[in-house]
């Protein structure tokens, strides 16, 4: 049986552990009992590699901040990819210094950049930045690296994905040869070693085993469904559960904004965040999330980034990652902070060979189950509904309704029938069967080629969605500035044109711009209700068929 291990039994200084203590920390995760000693050993170069979620800032911080001295000059730069995540890990780093008087500096673009170089001439010693701020401030010769002691890459994987490989070699160039350089991940790709060859001396990888990457709190169950049923299915898995609270992961931004606008449609507090939201948008939409305004944010992998909430209860894989590490790194953030947590996967035909790919280099078992039936989920919403009515009833802070009750009581003499107005009203349909669509019992099988088919499929007239043809794509002069988003954007053309939500397709929501696809006739309808609004000083319409 290994000892346990605590952040006393690594190296750190007393002043050190007297910061993690009063944060509360005693243990450290895997990924800061490898790390720590290693760097603070400052023999080799290192890449770690762990999930988010795990403490990598801290793995690569608490060294850090107890090997350097304050100087005039920067003496660690850490690289992260997006803003958000800048300003994450600087906001760690301040909370673990402790009593030590560091300067710690976050730099990234659409902040001011005169307050960034006022700060950078009185003197940081540790800059967190994103590459293109960090180029900019050094082509100005604001920033002077010449003297670092570490040069950090956080999220490596991300910094290659989103292109930022030649950015960090052109930073590396503004850099001493005699520096210890760290790169963190979640992932592994070979062009992070190839970095690592071309840039490290003498490196080392220090990963956490597979069988540690899996959150143990997080039950993982998968779902078969075609293609046509994922948006029915995942209804069906949010409205199953009391309390949902979850982050929806798709592949590509069409997804994202196609799986928003749907949500919102059927009234379901969501949101969505992708690589086309600007900052400023993307931090609204955060917020709005971490302070549970709305439950439900779908995001791409790389948006996701960043984002540190502790408190989630479900991650649904709308689909399937591409790596087996990335699945990985996406259910981590459920069954965090000792709560448990959901990882639901979707898997259609085609997806299926992935699943047992990412069972097996995961090392961890996802289990099959059968969506909820509809009678199921009215059921639950029935006794979630009668549970707060008790629980109303046992607070009694109903009193200002009181009267009015009186009133309609001696108005109606059926009770029961006076209470079921009364709840359609309040419901709507919400226990109406109705408002699910069947979805077909799916089970999956290989076929003689070696690939995965459904036999529950549906013929291909079924399939067909005769709303998808016909449309016509029009430009809306409004986007993220205009405090857009896409559910915004869906409400208004609805209030203002009176057309039915389901019609608009497809919604985009850029910085000063947006798209919707309508079907002829309500594009028409689009058009000439908006066709008083003008832009660009009266020059443009609002609203206005998009060119091809």
């Amino acid at each position: 049986m290994e000892k346990e291990l605590y952040f006393k039994d690594l190296g750190l200084s007393e002043s050190i552990l007297t910061a993690i203590g009063k944060k509360g920390y005693e243990k450290p995760s895997p990924i800061q009992a490898l790390c720590i000693p290693r760097l603070l050993e400052g023999t080799k170069d290192v890449i770690g590699q762990a999930q988010t979620g795990t403490g990598k800032t801290a793995a690569f911080s608490l060294p850090i901040i107890d090997k350097i001295e304050c100087s005039k000059n920067v003496q660690a730069i850490v690289l992260a990819p997006t803003r958000e995540l800048v300003i994450q890990v600087a906001e760690e780093i301040n909370s673990l210094k402790g009593k030590k008087k560091l300067r710690i500096l976050p730099i990234y673009g659409g902040s001011n950049i005169v307050h960034q170089m006022k700060k950078l001439k009185e003197g940081i010693d540790i800059v967190v930045g994103t590459p293109g701020r960090v180029i900019d401030l050094l082509n100005r010769k604001n920033l002077v690296l010449s003297d670092i002691q570490y040069f950090i890459l956080d999220e490596a994987d991300e910094m290659l994905n989103m292109g930022f490989v030649e950015d960090i070699e052109n930073i590396l160039q503004h850099t001493p040869s005699e520096k210890k350089m760290l790169f963190f991940s979640a992932t592994m790709p070979k062009e992070i070693l190839v970095i690592a060859k071309r840039y490290m001396r003498d490196y080392e990888v220090l990963a956490v085993k597979n069988k540690e990457l899996t959150t143990s709190l997080t039950e993982q169950i998968y779902f078969e469904v075609t293609r046509e049923n994922k948006f029915e299915a995942l209804c069906r898995v949010i409205d199953i559960e009391k309390d949902f609270y979850g982050i929806i992961f798709c592949q590509t931004k069409n997804d994202v904004n196609d799986i928003a606008l749907k949500l919102a449609e059927r009234g379901y507090d969501a949101d969505c965040i992708h690589g086309d939201v600007t900052q400023s948008q993307r931090e609204k939409v955060l917020k709005k999330f971490k302070n549970q305004t709305i439950n439900i944010l779908i995001a791409t992998d790389v948006a996701a980034r960043g984002i540190d909430v502790n408190n989630l209860t479900h991650v649904i894989n709308y689909s399937l990652p591409q790596e087996a590490e990335s699945y990985v790194h996406r259910i981590g953030r459920t069954g965090r902070a000792g709560k448990e947590g959901t990882a639901i996967t979707f898997v259609t035909p085609r997806e299926y060979r992935k699943l047992l790919h990412i069972q097996k280099v995961a090392n961890t078992e996802i289990v099959k189950k059968k969506l909820p039936k509809v009678k199921e989920i009215l059921k639950n919403k029935e006794s979630n509904f009668i549970e707060t009515i008790d629980s109303s009833l046992e607070m009694k802070n109903y009193e200002t309704y009181n009267k009015l009750a009186k009133k309609l009581i001696e108005k109606n003499e059926n009770i029961e029938e006076l209470l079921a107005a009364v709840l359609k009203v309040a419901l709507g349909d919400e226990l109406e069967s109705d408002t699910y669509q069947e979805i077909e019992e799916t089970s999956f099988r290989s076929d003689s080629r070696g690939e995965m088919s459904d036999r529950g499929r549906r013929s291909r007239k079924e399939m067909h969605d005769p709303t998808l043809d016909g449309l016509t794509r029009l430009f809306i002069a409004k986007g993220n500035k205009d405090g857009m988003n896409v559910g915004q954007l869906v409400g208004l053309i609805c209030a203002k044109a009176k057309i039915k939500r389901n019609l608009i397709k497809n919604a985009q929501v850029f910085e000063k711009f947006s798209f919707v696809s309508v079907p002829f006739n309500e594009a028409e309808m689009v058009i000439k209700a908006f066709q008083q609004e003008k832009v660009n000083q009266g020059k443009q319409s609002l609203v206005e068929k998009a060119k091809k």
